[in-house]
């Protein structure tokens, strides 16, 4: 099957080459980093504002919206078209938060990094990125690093997995708006509206406002994803000639009842269990009503807000202040097959503040920042039981109480500047994590209440760790530049609750070894990464292409061990990995017409040794990590033919595997999407109006999208969630 679709994406990307190009000698002479293009730019490369090297690729506003309107509420669905990283989902529209999921070079996303305007987004349990709490048309553009991250850019627990950073679309500069409504497939409805007011009179300032309802029926299963409420406000300030306060608020509520996964049994029959998915009415047994499907659901609400605060005290010399606060009160619900059946209640109530504070010098060739981050975090994270007959209270799984709140302190400093033809950077960052110490209690069912449990506090602990990054660019001529980087990544130890779920589960048996709770996390440590890249721009007339080769270094990886004290495996930091690969980036500008995009990725990350579980050794040395495909390819083409726009793109992924000795083999497919818009212009009481229709997996694909495991996951350990089939929506937009 491989074979057949890859000869088909070649046959597909060959044809878009056969086309007769026309020259442009005007864009041949610009600078590279100054080409102005007549096609639309979908990927571009990046940098952060004090850099003078690119090493990161940048989807643009037209990238994100040719993706559709799945990428209006995912950050994910929206970096999709970019080599190197494999977007997954349950859902076709992007609604099916913390059922959706990336990796980066085969870096799992939540050991990733998310920021808006380097600001720090993520949360726990899951450890990583809320992807899903942003309304994307408020985006102006995302910016993706896969390698170096830049050293003065918030990665919040780290970056190991990337760092992806949201350009806001800040007030307009003259007064408009948006009006979007969609309807689709299994009820799907959307609306969005924005509002920019322009300059206020004599106030010298302008703001924006946003707001939008989504929500659609489960497209297998009984069930609802939505109501999705999104509200956004920003606002700018300008208090002397050079600078200006900016201001973003960003609310996101989102209810929805979650799909069932697969076991691997049950995907090699993909077409008789395609829509099996959670039970519809209750029974009152146990077993079958832990898959109920009101018993397994999320209600999650994220607010953030944060002030960008410039100060320049000379043409040289400027400062900038950051404090930001963030908020998560999350509950989900999920059926459990311990105790005989309980459903879990997993709570999350999350409170983060912080400041990023920076100053900048700018000397005649180098340019200094040195920089400040601080972050007090605490996050309550329980997990309450519950009968699934009748949803009596069954008390705490585990409970622990922090005795103080998390703190983040990191220090960074970075120089830049620019040498005959090379451009140059180089920087180091020193992270620095306390976790705090706690207090462990146990659920006593006689007096309903909690009980303290000594041997399940835990001390507290210290993480810190410099990272280096460097950057070199030489323009060999304006159309062509290479560069090269290096960067050092880590993330922040995680997996806290499968941890206690272990021990809890097996007390006793921890305590006759003498073995306690504080004993496992003292083997905890942060994962890091050393990532090397090599790569160039070359853009002559009609043709952009952006190779990228890179080399990493993965130690401290959280892996499965067995304890012969106890008889029992569980997580600690001590794997090691290896991965290499080469993206393509290629922008073909046919003509004022025709843009084609061709993205094909090679990609290994591979355990360099074998693993040990329960006393039996794992052959997993050499062996292609868990869910990453070596293969991926994305192909497509932007056709305009005057008011008239036809947009389809191809996705092939590769093999996967679902287990870390590869005995669980998941097939490669290809999936295509299509949009056809027509947009009129020159109306009396608007710019445009755009009516579109969107088609998702046209060839109505049975395949597994989403695999839920970790890296070292044993064979029958996997969750497998399917792709969505045949979707189509209309969708009709007002610009004013």
């Amino acid at each position: 099957m491989r074979r057949n679709w890859v000869l088909l994406l070649s046959l597909f990307a060959v044809g878009l080459l056969q086309t007769d190009f026309p020259a442009r000698a005007a864009e041949d002479a610009a600078p590279l980093s100054e080409i102005v293009v007549t096609g639309d730019a979908l990927v571009t490369p990046t940098k952060q504002t004090n850099d003078t090297v690119y090493t990161g690729q940048e989807v643009t506003k037209k990238g994100i919206e040719m993706q559709g309107s799945k990428a209006d509420t995912s950050v994910y669905e929206a970096v999709e078209i970019l080599p190197g990283i494999n977007m997954e989902s349950a859902d076709p529209y992007g609604l099916a938060a913390e059922q959706k999921a990336i990796r980066t070079r085969g870096v799992r996303g939540y050991l990733g990094a998310m920021t808006v305007e380097g600001i720090p987004n993520y949360g726990g349990n899951p450890m990583g990125p809320r992807d899903y709490i942003y309304d994307m048309e408020d985006m102006r553009g995302v910016a993706v690093y896969k390698g170096a991250v830049p050293v003065d850019l918030g990665t919040g627990v780290g970056a190991r997995g990337g760092a992806i950073e949201l350009r806001p679309r800040w007030p307009e500069e003259m007064f408009g708006g948006d009006i979007s409504t969609s309807y689709g497939s299994n009820n799907y409805t959307r609306t969005f509206f924005r509002l920019d007011s322009g300059p206020l009179p004599m106030l010298n300032n302008r703001f924006s406002m946003s707001y939008s309802l989504t929500e659609a029926d489960k497209w297998k299963g009984p069930g609802d994803l939505g109501p999705r409420n999104n509200a956004n406000f920003m606002f700018e300030q300008r208090y002397n000639s050079t600078d200006t306060i900016k201001v973003w608020f960003n609310y996101n509520d989102i209810r929805q009842d979650l799909y069932k996964s697969l076991t691997y049994q049950e995907t090699q029959s993909l077409d008789q269990n395609y829509r099996k998915d959670y039970n519809a009415t209750l029974t009152g047994v146990k077993s079958q009503d832990i898959n109920y499907y009101k018993y397994n659901t999320a209600n999650l609400t994220n607010i953030d807000m944060f002030a960008i605060v410039p100060v320049t005290l000379t043409d040289a010399f400027s400062l900038s202040f950051k404090p930001y606060y963030s908020t998560e009160d999350s509950t989900i619900l999920g059926g459990a097959t311990s105790q005989g059946g309980v459903i879990q209640q997993r709570n999350r109530d999350i409170d983060r503040y912080g400041v990023i504070s920076e100053a900048t010098y700018k000397f005649t060739d180098i340019k200094a920042t040195l920089g400040y981050w601080f972050e007090s975090s605490d996050m309550r994270i329980n997990v309450e039981n519950y009968n699934p007959v009748n949803f009596a209270y069954l008390g705490y799984g585990n409970y622990t109480e922090n005795l103080d709140n998390g703190y983040a302190h990191t220090p960074y400093f970075k120089l830049s500047g620019k040498l005959f033809n090379f451009d140059w950077q180089a920087g180091v960052k020193y992270f620095y994590y306390k976790d705090p110490a706690s207090e462990g209690y146990l659920w006593n069912s006689s007096t309903k209440s909690l009980s303290r449990a000594a041997d399940l506090d835990r001390s507290s602990k210290e993480y810190d760790e410099f990272l280096p990054s460097v950057g070199l660019g030489y323009k060999v001529m304006d159309s062509l530049e290479f560069y090269a980087s290096y960067g050092r990544n880590q993330i922040r130890p995680y997996a806290y609750q499968p941890l206690l779920n272990t021990y809890n589960q097996y007390r006793s048996r921890f305590q006759n070894a003498g073995v306690t709770l504080n004993d496992l996390f003292n083997g905890y440590d942060m994962e890091i990464s050393d990532d090397f890249e090599l790569g160039a721009r070359f853009r002559k007339g009609w043709f952009e292409a952006i190779p990228t080769v890179y080399y990493a270094r993965h130690k401290n990886m959280l892996t499965t061990v067995y304890d012969p004290r106890v008889d029992l495996s569980y997580y600690q930091n001590i794997g090691k990995g290896t991965g290499y690969g080469v993206e393509l980036v290629t922008n073909l500008y046919i003509n004022d017409n025709l843009t084609c995009f061709i993205n094909p990725t090679y990609n290994v990350l591979t355990y360099d040794d074998d693993l040990t579980y329960q006393g039996v050794t794992l052959k997993t040395e050499g062996k292609q990590v868990v869910d990453t495909p070596e293969w991926m390819l994305k192909t497509g083409m932007i056709f305009k033919y005057k008011n008239f726009e036809f947009t389809p793109i191809l996705r092939y992924v590769g093999t996967r595997y679902g287990d870390a000795e590869h005995k669980e083999s998941v097939d490669d497919y290809v999936t295509m999407d299509l949009q056809l818009s027509y947009k009129f212009d020159k109306l009396p009481y608007g710019k445009s109006l755009k009516a579109s229709l969107e088609f998702y997996n046209v060839f109505d694909t049975e395949y597994v999208s989403l695999i839920n495991a970790s890296d070292d996951s044993r064979a029958g350990s996997t969750s497998y969630y399917v792709g969505a089939p045949f979707t189509m929506l209309g969708k009709l937009s007002l610009s004013f």
